[in-house]
């Protein structure tokens, strides 16, 4: 190598050959040899080709020889700085880039545009926002306010401090942008929860006709997920699919995280499938989809196969887990994610918040309880769960109790936290209480209630049978009552036979146009108790015109760790013949018992004998005679069901649990009912 040198050398000191010879280096010995050459020759102590030493040493990470040579260099210029400054940053060394920033301000050397970019980035990354105002403003009095780099440099570091609003002013005031430009502020509107900026910069992009790459789309895809914008989210997968924009792990896994949270779990599943590489998060985004739209044994099936691929289960697929296992309730899948927790990632608010859930939601209150007492440090969000689990249980007395506990630790109770107690007091028919802590909820906490606590109080009332004061609390609202705060007082006319107003009510309820099948089916329900089957029909119509179909009713129960679903008159379950005998048996002794089936709550024109078969073939109790029949006596089945379970299966499982001496619990869409000795925990108020 060294033969030709003497060519480059006759030229003078000024000759490009320390660069030509460097860039044929392939590791640091043939660096160190040319290294040895220039100060042989004379070229070191120039200063000419130094800058070009140090960044070849850094460009195979020897930071540490990059660094002895600018010790080393007798004349060190800009270039030279610069070059180091640059190893420094492309070794992760932020601090040193800065240390030597100032180092070279002091020592009277004049930065330029690369110093004040590579500077700025640093403090970006140590997100110290005091010392890269500090440089921006040097970089101003340097004449280096209108170029381009140190502009993009000072977006990124006000976009890593969360300063968006800063970022902005900038970024208006750049009279040139490129494309880093245009990416920083799109992916930091996006990444702080502001979607809608994120894709206002990105419509303002393509006007200027500035073609996206992978970057700039997963910052758009983001936002897309985010504001739920699911229409520009196809737009810009179908943009990427033809430009030929290369897809990596992250922008696949952004295309998974958007259609999951969109519901379109096909094609999320799709995108996933087609993945040459999947990480962690690519896992997770899937399996939170699945859990966050309902399809909880599907998110529980990713979490066991994820591990089957040798991957560890990280944060948030765990959380979303927990999640799954609490809309099942299946506690033994429960309580292994709770056990690999604790063995293999740090038990914090996060994970101790959704372990409270979970465990309460499988019915284990008790157990949810001894976990908030371990929480060392608790947050809002932590006391707001554990009330939250006291009401959905039906224990009222102690939600209130927690929250006066909270009071005394000085948090502030929240918007959240007054929904969750009233709703306590509403399922356990606390109407004092919940009327008290609602005028004090506005006095005292300057909380003003939004619809959740109207819906929460107008509930309280009419589970109370108070449905005309119920009323006159809606139309004496602030706020525009919206569907949540009909539909409860809708329902506690159903329950109370209060069907004049329920009438007038379920008129007003269709006039919202909801979206939810079960709220058609309340007001028909209504309908059909007044004998107005006219109106059923007129209702089942809409419904059928607008493509809504009635959701089935179906119950799960966990035997020996597996779940076992259960439609109405189900006969596809290889044990029906079993239960169906197990069912007929447990009606005889019912009715020796004083069990009179409650016909009333099938709402069809049919005889009293089909209407019996009917309620003997609800969901929740062929789930139950399976459990009796596959687990030893004694043992506390616990019941799942979509909907809210029928007045004479309640009955019917108050009289089961004597006959069979077990506690039975049934958790409906509203609530636990802890069933034992034949009583019922919520004491027939529900």
């Amino acid at each position: 190598m060294f033969l030709n040198a003497g060519n480059f050398i006759s030229r003078g000191v000024s000759s490009p050959w320390p660069k030509a010879l460097l860039a044929t280096c392939q590791d640091v010995k043939s660096i160190t040899q040319i290294h040895a050459l220039l100060i042989l020759t004379g070229v070191f102590s120039n200063g000419y080709s130094n800058g070009q030493l140090i960044a070849s040493y850094a460009r195979f990470g020897d930071v540490a020889s990059a660094r002895r040579v600018f010790d080393e260099s007798p004349q060190r210029g800009v270039s030279t700085w610069n070059a180091l400054i640059i190893a420094y940053s492309r070794s992760y060394s932020a601090a040193e880039v800065l240390n030597l920033y100032q180092q070279m301000i002091v020592e009277g050397i004049r930065p330029d545009s690369s110093t004040f970019t590579v500077s700025l980035k640093a403090c970006a990354n140590l997100q110290d926002l005091k010392k890269g105002e500090e440089i921006l403003s040097q970089a101003t009095d340097f004449g280096y306010k209108d170029d381009v780099f140190v502009g993009s440099s000072a977006l990124n570091l006000y976009a890593k401090c969360g300063k968006m609003d800063e970022a902005l002013r900038i970024f208006n005031g750049m009279p040139k942008k490129d494309l880093v430009s245009w990416t920083t502020m799109i992916t930091g509107f996006s990444q702080i929860g502001r979607p809608v900026e994120a894709i206002d910069i990105y419509r303002k992009m393509r006007m200027e006709e500035i073609e996206g790459d992978s970057i700039v789309m997963v910052g758009l895809i983001q936002a897309c997920a985010n504001i739920g914008d699911l229409n520009l989210g196809l737009s810009a997968h179908g943009y990427m699919i033809r430009r030929d924009i290369p897809m990596d792990v992250v922008v696949e896994t952004s295309l998974v995280d958007m259609y999951a949270k969109n519901g379109l779990l096909n094609l999320a599943s799709c995108v996933f499938e087609k993945m040459s590489y999947r990480n962690v998060v690519s896992w997770s985004a899937l399996i939170s989809g699945f859990a966050q739209n309902g399809f909880a044994r599907d998110a529980l099936k990713l979490v066991v196969e994820m591990q089957s691929f040798g991957l560890k289960p990280d944060l948030v697929s765990l959380v979303s887990g927990l999640l799954a296992c609490s809309q099942v309730g299946s506690l033994k899948f429960g309580k292994s994610i709770h056990g690999y927790i604790l063995r293999r990632l740090e038990f914090d608010r996060v994970s101790g918040t959704a372990v409270i859930d979970m465990y309460s939601k499988c019915g284990s209150l008790s157990s949810a309880r001894v976990l908030f007492n371990q929480v060392s440090s608790r947050d809002l969000i932590s006391w707001n769960a554990m009330i939250t689990s006291y009401g959905i249980h039906g224990c009222g007395e102690e939600a209130l109790s927690l929250f006066m506990q909270m009071k005394e630790t000085k948090l502030r109770p929240d918007h959240a936290t007054f929904a969750s107690l009233l709703s306590a007091f509403s399922h356990s028919g606390l109407v004092e209480e919940g009327r008290y802590w609602f005028d004090l909820m506005v006095r005292e906490f300057d909380v003003q209630p939004s619809e959740k606590h109207y819906a929460c109080i107008v509930d309280l009332l009419a589970r109370a049978g108070r449905v005309e004061e119920a009323h006159e609390l809606i139309e004496s609202m602030i706020i525009e009552p919206g569907i949540a705060v009909w539909v409860a007082l809708l329902a506690g006319c159903r329950n109370h036979g209060k069907l004049e107003l329920g009438e007038k009510v379920a008129k007003k309820v269709l006039e919202l146009k909801p979206d939810d099948a079960g709220i058609y089916a309340l007001v028909s329900n209504v309908f059909a108790a007044a004998n107005k089957w006219d109106k059923v029909a007129a209702v089942r119509k809409v419904m059928k015109q607008i493509g809504m179909k009635k959701v089935p009713g179906y119950s799960t129960v966990e035997v020996n760790g597996k779940l076992h679903a259960f439609l109405m008159e189900d006969r596809s379950h290889p044990q029906y013949e079993e239960i169906a005998a197990m069912l007929e048996k447990l009606d005889g002794e019912m009715r020796a018992l004083g069990y009179v089936p409650k016909t009333e709550f099938v709402l069809h024109e049919l005889d009293e004998e089909v209407k019996e078969r009917m309620l003997c073939n609800h969901s929740e109790r062929l789930a139950i005679a399976f459990g009796l029949l596959n687990t030893r006596p004694g043992t506390r089945l616990l019941i799942t069901k979509n909907l809210r379970v029928c007045g004479d299966c309640h009955e019917a499982t108050k009289f089961i649990s004597k006959i069979v001496n077990r506690e039975i619990i049934v958790r409906d869409v509203k609530r636990f009912h802890h069933f034992k000795d034949g009583v019922c925990s919520c004491h027939d108020y529900w």
